[in-house]
């Protein structure tokens, strides 16, 4: 819990001074006056000026965003000789650059961070599958259980190689957001029987990208080998007399290819309300034995499933995904262009009903990303940075008030009419922005909250 804590924390602290930062400095190179260098909002618990007329940096009590506070015509009455510093004396460009600077701030923060990610280099399962589900797109393009992806194509000419379990999920993502076939060329784990084969994605709704999408294709966990893990006592697993280390080698007679396999069967074993009995075979210290196991009844989105309450299935292979100094500062630029694109065209989706408003996280899913994040390493975090860092950053280019696309929009306006937005019209704008956003952080909350009872 106070990992989480403090990651949530570090989290919104890099991000918000990072986002400021970039308005002040921006501020300050067109010779602005800075009042104000806020993180955080309400009553100041921390705060430090160089003398009375300088920049006042502030921590406030509330960490859940900041402010930079520029000297300005409109908030309050500004000296004579420092008329040519107020902000609003600026020309139209140049307030536009100041506005942007926060949110240009925040990505080209993720793409350092990305970059870093790589070339510190993470460990992630290799693109092995386990076995497909069954009448599944991915078991009807002809995938098995031990297939090794090992590239991806649009067109099945020019291949691209994959580098991870990780990164085929990102790739079959991204095709069926683009409603477009995935060719993948496959061979065994050895490396042997290389084939492609086309995976028909522009069959699933693009509305239906949430965290159950690679199960709608028919893809479960990467490749692990029937063995059990820990079982917890007093279930099922254990009243039946398993032992970790166990082997399964059929259930009720068909032969078991792999964990995902023999998790499938075990889900399905149930009959109604009550648990159906299966015949398990299990090979212990090199005998074989028959055990009888009963699964109960678990609830899980609405349906019923069956359950040992034991871990099935052994570790999965892992490999080092790792870049050059070059290549992994290319694949940062990369990878946080196609985030930002990732985020956009879901949110649009979003607004006209084709994504399920059900995809956005509010700070609860964030600080519990960001503490498993951190348990599982630098380069992890890093990378959990980087996505937020982006989110940040394409959040506040849109076109809303009281963000900072809002205030393009009006800089927008002012250039192609010659006139700025009138002050009537901006306390509407603001007002209704608020709202928008008090509706939107309500709905991400509610989502936060649904993910925890396990509604969604």
């Amino acid at each position: 819990m106070i990992t989480t804590v403090l990651a949530f924390v570090l989290t919104l602290g890099v991000l918000i001074v990072v986002h400021e930062w970039g308005h002040y400095r921006t501020a300050v190179a067109f010779g602005v006056k800075v009042l104000r260098f806020s993180v955080g909002f309400g009553r100041p618990v921390w705060r430090w000026q160089r003398d009375p007329k300088a920049t006042e940096f502030v921590v406030g009590a509330l960490p859940l965003g900041g402010y930079v506070r520029m000297l300005d015509e409109r908030e309050g009455e500004v000296e004579a000789a420092e008329i040519d510093r107020a902000f609003n004396r600026k020309p139209l460009v140049q307030r536009a650059a100041i506005v942007a600077a926060g949110p240009a701030a925040n990505l080209v923060l993720a793409v350092l961070l990305y970059a870093a990610s790589h070339w510190i280099g993470v460990q992630e399962p290799r693109a092995v599958l386990s076995t497909p589900v069954a009448g599944s797109l991915a078991e009807q393009a002809g995938l098995r259980g031990g297939d090794w992806v090992q590239a991806h194509s649009r067109d099945g000419a020019d291949w691209t190689d994959i580098d991870s379990m990780t990164d085929l999920r990102w790739q079959l993502t991204q095709a069926v957001l683009d409603g477009r076939p995935l060719h993948l060329l496959v061979a065994d784990r050895g490396g042997r029987g290389t084939h492609s084969v086309v995976l028909a994605l522009e069959a699933v709704p693009s509305r239906e990208v949430d965290a159950a999408l690679m199960r709608r294709i028919g893809l479960g966990a990467p490749y692990s080998e029937p063995v059990m893990g820990a079982l917890r006592e007093g279930g099922p697993a254990a009243a039946a007399g398993l032992r970790e280390g166990d082997r399964v080698l059929a259930v009720d007679g068909q032969a078991v290819a792999d964990a995902q396999a023999l998790r499938e069967a075990i889900r399905a074993a149930i009959d109604g309300e009550r648990g159906r009995p299966m015949r398990w075979e299990v090979e212990r210290d090199g005998a074989r034995q028959l055990l009888a196991i009963t699964p109960r009844v678990h609830e899980e989105g609405g349906a019923r499933i069956g359950r040992i309450d034991a871990y099935v299935g052994a570790a999965p292979e892992m490999v080092t995904v790792r870049r050059g100094p070059v290549d992994g500062l290319a694949k940062g630029a990369a990878r946080t262009w196609e985030v930002s694109v990732l985020t956009l065209r879901m949110l649009g989706r979003m607004l006209v009903g084709e994504a399920s408003v059900k995809n956005l996280s509010g700070p609860l899913t964030i600080a519990d990303y960001a503490g498993q994040s951190v348990q599982q390493g630098l380069a992890y975090y890093l990378g959990f940075l980087a996505l937020v860092s982006v989110s940040l950053g394409v959040l506040n280019l849109l076109p809303l008030p009281m963000l900072d696309g809002g205030h393009l929009i009006y800089y927008l306006f002012e250039g192609v009419t010659g006139r700025p937005v009138s002050e009537v019209w901006l306390e509407r704008l603001q007002r209704g922005g608020m709202a928008l956003l008090l509706m939107l952080m309500s709905l991400a909350l509610f989502n936060d909250v649904a993910r925890l009872l396990g509604l969604h």
